[in-house]
């Protein structure tokens, strides 16, 4: 069966975008580079107008098919990136947008979508009813515009295949996040037209593996979907259009852990002040957890593709990343109740070169003898084998370390 979108269409759309969306930089990462053995490049598309790479696929579609949407407007359901760059792209065009988001989308989301020009509708438990609510405009004569299973859609996200081996002809990697496919298949066009050989990872993360299981099966399967940080790729099966693509042109798909995503978010603040969502940082997961197979040296581009990530998100996602990489630790302690028993701890903590964050101070307690109380301390330690040193340190002083209250945060290793 002949594709119904080609390397051609992904030229065309380079064409039609230039002057509309921004041709985001390609940057060497030396961090990345020391910590893979490869060199690596970041392909920044959080730097994106509307903070993703989406912008370019409504675009595509949107000046594509101005003729056609005339003045019927068009419509869209998303929890995010597409409802963003679909409002955008139409009010650049004069068009109306009307958008389907989900009622639990999140208040950020929704006044950016308003900020960028979109007539707002919150309808539907699931991406599926926003879906459903927006098909039913179309028929009323508003244009569809699908997230990613669509030839235009596909198009325009391809460009980014082509800046990048604009950029860095002889690159030998592109890692690239797979969600609904869109991006995946785009990249694939545009990157294979210029260079045959380079070779493509597709990283999802591991709560929703519908692109993997689909290749696995050889038909497109629906996959039962877990919560993620990286909700942007939370898509239970993807586009057919992109499928037919992938099974042609992905060389393999690649999961990636929660745990590793956060750590992900982390590194590439850190590293490179780069602020990524946690769909735009599975591809340096990938690299983290060595899941990028190339020789020693190979040029790899890891796709960040979005970087809007909610305050509150970003915040548990730091706490999260931090944990990981032995950068927190919390446990807690049985103190005699008396003066300076508290201070005996804290110098013990400080003389080790740990930072405290928290201190949580309890009486009572069923396990707590009346002259005893116990104290939880969050730290901030240099990495694992800080940690150690520093339990080590306690255990000789005759403290009982026990696990603290935090969860994922609590680390006694």
């Amino acid at each position: 069966m002949e594709t119904m979108v080609s390397a051609a269409d992904v030229q065309r759309a380079a064409s039609l975008l230039k002057g509309h969306v921004i041709r985001t930089p390609l940057v060497y990462s030396p961090a990345f580079s020391k910590l893979s053995g490869f060199e690596v490049y970041l392909k920044l598309e959080n730097l994106q107008v509307t903070g993703s790479f989406k912008i370019r696929g409504a675009t595509c579609k949107i000046l594509g098919e101005f003729d056609r949407i005339g003045g019927r407007g068009v419509v869209a359901a998303s929890a995010g990136n597409h409802a963003q760059g679909v409002a955008l792209a139409a009010k650049r065009a004069g068009l109306a947008s009307t958008i389907i988001m989900p009622e639990w989308a999140s208040i950020s989301k929704q006044e950016a979508t308003r900020g960028y020009g979109g007539k707002l509708i919150l309808e539907g438990q699931s991406i599926s009813d926003s879906i459903s609510r927006a098909l039913e405009l179309a028929k009323e004569g508003m244009v569809f515009i699908h997230p990613y299973d669509d030839p235009a859609i596909i198009a325009g996200q391809g460009t980014i295949g082509l800046e990048i081996m604009e950029d860095l002809p002889d690159a030998d990697v592109i890692a690239v996040p797979v969600g609904g496919g869109g991006l995946i298949a785009g990249i694939c066009l545009g990157a294979h037209a210029a260079t045959p050989r380079v070779h493509i990872t597709g990283v999802q993360a591991d709560t929703c593996p519908s692109a993997l299981k689909a290749l696995e099966a050889g038909q497109r399967t629906q996959v039962e979907a877990l919560a993620s940080i990286a909700d942007g790729i939370t898509v239970k099966q993807i586009g057919a259009i992109p499928f037919e693509i992938m099974q042609k042109e992905v060389d393999r798909i690649v999961l990636v852990s929660e745990d590793r995503i956060a750590e992900a978010v982390i590194t590439l603040l850190e590293s490179k002040k780069v602020l990524a969502e946690g769909a735009g940082a599975v591809s340096a997961a990938a690299l983290l957890t060595g899941q990028i197979e190339a020789p020693p040296g190979a040029k790899v581009v890891l796709v960040v593709s979005g970087g809007n990530i909610d305050i509150s998100l970003l915040d548990r996602v730091i706490r999260k990343g931090l944990s990981w990489n032995g950068r927190i630790m919390r446990f807690g302690v049985k103190l005699d109740d008396e003066p300076g028993a508290l201070a005996r701890l804290l110098t013990i903590v400080a003389q080790a070169g740990a930072n405290v964050l928290q201190i949580y101070h309890y009486r009572g307690g069923a396990d707590l003898h009346v002259r005893q109380s116990r104290v939880e301390l969050e730290i901030e330690m240099r990495n694992f084998a800080h940690i150690r040193e520093l339990e080590t340190v306690l255990g000789e002083a005759g403290y009982t370390l026990e696990p603290g209250a935090g969860g994922a945060e609590s680390l006694v290793v």
